[in-house]
């Protein structure tokens, strides 16, 4: 779509100097909200989601981009989002994730490592009658649904 392709170069154009900042998503929705997802290495305050908001709002405007009425909406994944860029996953190692494997299987685990290919994960594998082990299992991401990451209120 059109105005998803503007908007992605407005968002980039706007944080290119803030190398730590990456584009999750871009969406204009059926309900005329347009959404834009972004992250940070570290996370992302408020005033850099204002400032994107500011500055690709006021482009959309001047340029008269989106011809219906719409609401710009600029924020960062929930937490419970899943994660979906590689980039997420490096940012969530050592957490725990939930991964759901598109043969519709389950793990979880400590996230240890991601790659382009594969992700790796620390799991509690309990065998009858044995204590539970520490098992590293390496899942290749076309095997991979959906992670979450697991939030733990202990």
């Amino acid at each position: 779509m059109q105005i998803e392709k503007r908007v992605r170069e407005l968002v980039e154009e706007k944080i290119a100097d803030r190398p730590d900042l990456f584009i999750v998503n871009i969406t204009m929705l059926k309900n005329g909200i347009l959404s834009i997802l972004l992250d940070g290495d570290q996370g992302i305050s408020i005033d850099d989601c204002v400032g994107v908001s500011r500055h690709v709002g006021f482009h959309l405007e001047e340029e008269n981009v989106i011809e219906h009425a719409y609401r710009l909406e600029v924020s960062s994944p929930g937490i419970d989002s899943p994660l979906t860029l590689l980039r997420q996953y490096t940012k969530n190692i050592g957490r725990d994730v939930r991964v759901k494997l598109a043969n519709g299987d389950k793990k979880e685990g400590k996230l240890l490592a991601a790659t382009e290919s594969e992700v790796t994960i620390e799991e509690k594998v309990k065998e009858k009658g044995k204590k539970a082990e520490l098992k590293e299992a390496s899942i290749p991401v076309d095997q991979i649904k959906e992670t979450r990451v697991l939030i733990s209120f202990k």
